[in-house]
């Protein structure tokens, strides 16, 4: 499951202390919380290729976001990519997605015709959760055909899943949940009379006390989060057993002004979503699996989105892809039984911004016009004490790697 947009600190279990995430939070009790989770970009589109196929984007020319057209028509995600519905159902499993694509709408580039079995959801990178329009245009799908269910979209996907799950119970089954809250709603979206506002059914602004139509951009925001978190807590209870079940946000909130996204928390972190501060980049995420992941516990190591694919074919019983097709990602299941992370380092690039991740060092430039700025996480998260002209040789050896990863990531 992936929440959208979702902020490193808008969940009661990373120290939100106004955001009611009753369901999280017991999630995070029954399995692993991570604190150094990086998803592979800071924006929708290459965040999601980053997950379905364990590579960076910038490897397949994908490391930015669709825009309208692509998005409604585009490849998107190239058709020489594997990705992790077609590994599981190699496996034999049953698979499905429920929720925001954002990956291309061409002939051979949708959820049914790249491994899924079934989709019901939306071709854009963000919709009205009620009419489920894009751009003014109708963009609820089921299979690669127009669907009219009506309802809020979190919740339609939520009881998608959850119905699935149980026509497959004998089955395998891998599901892939990208809800689309709580992303900011598309002012292109909002038919006349409407406003441009966090959409949220007002049973969530009650629960809280609020008025039904509250418009105070902070309450309707804690409220979209509790809806939220509503839904995956009837997804949770729907899977028993030794189930796999992972959660963590496609890129961090983005905290840009004039959107009515400063409500938002990225809290301890600097910035948001598409830049590489650790805000954009460093993600809300968990882990459950009884039987294998003990529960209760926080995990510092640092781990990445890349990961999930060769974790989900391991848990599956396959066997970790090879070359020509290099994966960024390494199986974490020993970190989850409490080793340590296998990563060297973490490399990130979007737009203009450049980042390295290794071991307590931070390696960042926001523009590549500019010289790199290096940060000692372990002595602040908040990335505001520039170090580099202390530790010249960390400076160093950290552009010398992201240089050389820069020069051979591409196309391969």
């Amino acid at each position: 499951m992936t929440a959208d947009n979702l902020g490193y600190g808008d969940l009661g279990c990373y120290g939100n202390r106004e955001i009611r995430s009753p369901n999280l939070d017991r999630f995070a009790r029954q399995g692993v919380r991570f604190t150094n989770f990086y998803t592979g970009s800071p924006t929708c589109t290459a965040s999601r290729a980053s997950l379905l196929t364990g590579r960076h984007p910038i490897r397949y020319g994908l490391n930015y976001q669709l825009n309208a057209k692509e998005n409604m028509g585009g490849i998107g995600l190239p058709h020489s990519e594997r990705i992790l519905p077609q590994y599981m159902k190699d496996l034999g499993y049953a698979t499905a997605c429920f929720g925001k694509w954002n990956l291309g709408w061409a002939p051979g580039s949708r959820p049914v015709e790249r491994g899924f079995d079934e989709f019901f959801g939306h071709r854009s990178g963000n919709m009205n959760y009620y009419s489920h329009t894009y751009n003014g245009v109708h963009d609820l799908y089921r299979g690669i055909e127009p669907d009219h269910t009506l309802g809020y979209s979190p919740d339609l996907f939520a009881d998608a899943a959850v119905e699935f799950i149980r026509r497959k119970r004998t089955l395998p089954w891998f599901v892939y949940l990208p809800f689309n809250s709580p992303h900011y709603p598309n002012r292109l979206d909002i038919a006349p009379g409407e406003k441009l506002e966090w959409q949220v059914p007002t049973k969530y602004l009650e629960r809280y006390g609020y008025p039904k139509d509250d418009s105070d951009e902070k309450r309707r925001y804690r409220a979209v989060v509790t809806a939220l978190d509503d839904a995956i807590g009837r997804v949770l209870k729907s899977v028993s057993g030794n189930t796999l079940v992972i959660f963590y946000s496609d890129n961090g909130a983005f905290m840009l002004p004039g959107r009515g996204l400063e409500v938002q928390t990225n809290w301890p972190l600097r910035d948001g979503g598409v830049t590489c501060w650790e805000g954009g980049i460093r993600v809300a995420g968990m882990i459950r699996w009884p039987g294998v992941v003990k529960p209760g516990w926080t995990c510092a190591e640092m781990l990445s989105a890349f990961d999930l694919l060769p974790l989900c074919v391991a848990a599956g019983g396959g066997s970790t892809p090879r070359a020509p097709k290099p994966l960024d990602g390494i199986d974490p299941l020993p970190v989850l039984r409490g080793g340590r992370s296998r990563h060297e380092a973490l490399f990130f690039e979007f737009q203009k911004h450049q980042a390295v991740r290794r071991e307590k060092w931070k390696l960042v430039r926001p523009d590549q016009a500019q010289k790199w700025q290096l940060y000692d996480l372990a002595a602040g998260e908040s990335e505001s004490v520039d170090v580099a002209d202390r530790h010249p040789d960390v400076v160093l050896d950290l552009a010398a790697r992201f240089d050389a990863w820069r020069a051979n990531a591409p196309r391969s």
